[in-house]
Parts: C-alpha cells; sequence; structure tokens
C-alpha cells in the first residue's frame, strides 16, 4: 500500500517539470507584467514559486518556513534558484520517513505564524498553492507575448509533443 508520504512525492515529482515549462516560457523582458494593478508582477510570481520551493526544504529540515515576499531578481536568477531548488526538495523528500510526516509544521509570514498543520497537511497544501500560481502564472505568459507550454496536454501554443 502507497504511503501518503510516497503518493505526495510521486505527484511533486510529476509536476516538477511543468513548473519548470511555464517558469521558462515567462519572457525575460516581462517580469514587471501584470494584467491588473493589483496582481502581482510576472516576476514576483515566478519567484515565489522558487521560493516555495525552497520552503519544502526548510519544512522538512526545520518543520517550520519563513515566507518573506522580496523583489524577483532577472529570469535567468529565478530559473537557477527553481533548479537549485528543486534538487534541494528531491533530496530532502527522498530522506523524509512517514513518522516524520505527521509531525507539526509551521508556515511564518514575515516572521509570524499563521498557519500550524501536519507536515503532510502543509506540503500538500504548499503544492496546491504552487499549481495555483502556476496557472495563474501561464494565464500572464500569452498576453506577455510568449508561447505557454503544455502543461496537463496541449496548450493553443504547444502541441505538447
Amino acid at each position: 500500500m502507497t504511503t501518503n508520504r510516497e503518493f505526495f512525492i510521486k505527484r511533486w515529482e510529476i509536476e516538477q517539470a511543468a513548473f519548470r515549462k511555464v517558469l521558462a516560457a515567462v519572457p525575460h523582458d516581462q517580469l514587471t507584467y501584470s494584467p491588473h494593478e493589483r496582481s502581482t508582477t510576472a516576476g514576483n510570481l515566478a519567484w515565489q514559486l522558487a521560493d516555495e520551493q525552497r520552503g519544502i526544504i526548510d519544512f522538512l529540515e526545520r518543520g517550520e518556513t519563513n515566507f518573506q515576499p522580496k523583489p524577483h531578481p532577472p529570469h535567468a536568477e529565478i530559473l537557477e534558484e527553481w533548479d537549485r531548488a528543486t534538487e534541494g526538495a528531491r533530496k530532502a523528500l527522498g530522506a523524509a520517513t512517514d513518522e516524520q510526516w505527521s509531525q507539526p509544521a509551521k508556515f511564518l509570514f514575515n516572521g509570524a505564524p499563521v498557519w500550524e498543520d501536519t507536515l503532510q497537511n502543509m506540503l500538500w497544501g504548499y503544492l496546491f498553492d504552487m499549481v495555483h500560481h502556476r496557472g495563474q502564472l501561464s494565464a500572464y505568459i500569452r498576453p506577455m507575448g510568449g508561447k505557454v507550454p503544455s502543461i496537463y496536454g496541449p496548450s493553443g501554443d504547444d502541441s505538447g509533443s
């Protein structure tokens, strides 16, 4: 029988290619794009995804992460940090145990606790939030002049082959 931890790792791993494709498809000269004044810019969304990927490592290694929004770096650095964080998360997930999965975890925002739950619930919540923001970012790509990559199947710009 597959454990919740094993299933999470499998689903997380499956999502990684789509995350990387969407991040790479963001036009590097359009990071300030936002469809509305109250919407997050493309660069900040991309940087948030890299930061959330790092947060997975924090949860696994320390039982908590402290999300502190900061301005995004250039596109190439966002991709480099995404790749580093992905490898780090992959290693940390591989080292996780089923016992650890049920331990408490804490999400802090600018140092203040805003969410406490089990590690498994926190990581699932983080993955769902990342998928949500990936979708948001993918909706920005075409208006920015880019091509939307296939995610779960073909897009209007990418046959998925």
